[in-house]
């Protein structure tokens, strides 16, 4: 149940930013056919991760609390796969395909890039 405690304290903050983040972006892309906001908070969250899971691999005074409050917490809710994948689906059933495959691809190029770089700031951070 303490684990769970952790887990929602994060969840709340994140899905509090990504509400923020995400509407701040969409609103300054002055775009209704694009999700710049889902892709710009699914990248930050990938280059978040990557960083967290550096740390954490490194014993970099990360708890295991601190790691469930922001990397299954946090990070879940401020990362927004169901929102990508719902955006996807409407951008293909509005027969936007071309668009919807730019999506598919920038999210998965873009969120596995952000992991690396995260991984590789926190190698250049933290460098012994």
């Amino acid at each position: 149940m303490y684990q769970a405690i952790w887990v929602g304290i994060g969840g709340f903050c994140g899905a509090i930013l990504r509400y923020i983040i995400s509407g701040h972006i969409q609103n300054l892309s002055q775009s209704i056919s694009f999700p710049h906001g889902t892709l710009a908070v699914n990248v930050a969250g990938c280059f978040l991760m990557g960083l967290l899971y550096y740390l954490a691999e490194m014993r970099m005074g990360i708890t295991a609390e601190m790691r469930l409050s922001l990397m299954i917490g946090f990070l879940g809710s401020f990362t927004t796969f169901s929102t990508f994948a719902n955006e996807t689906t409407n951008l293909l059933e509005s027969h936007r395909i071309f668009i919807a495959l730019i999506n598919v691809s920038a999210q998965i190029f873009l969120g596995i890039s952000g992991i690396l770089l995260g991984r590789l700031a926190g190698i250049l951070i933290w460098r012994n």
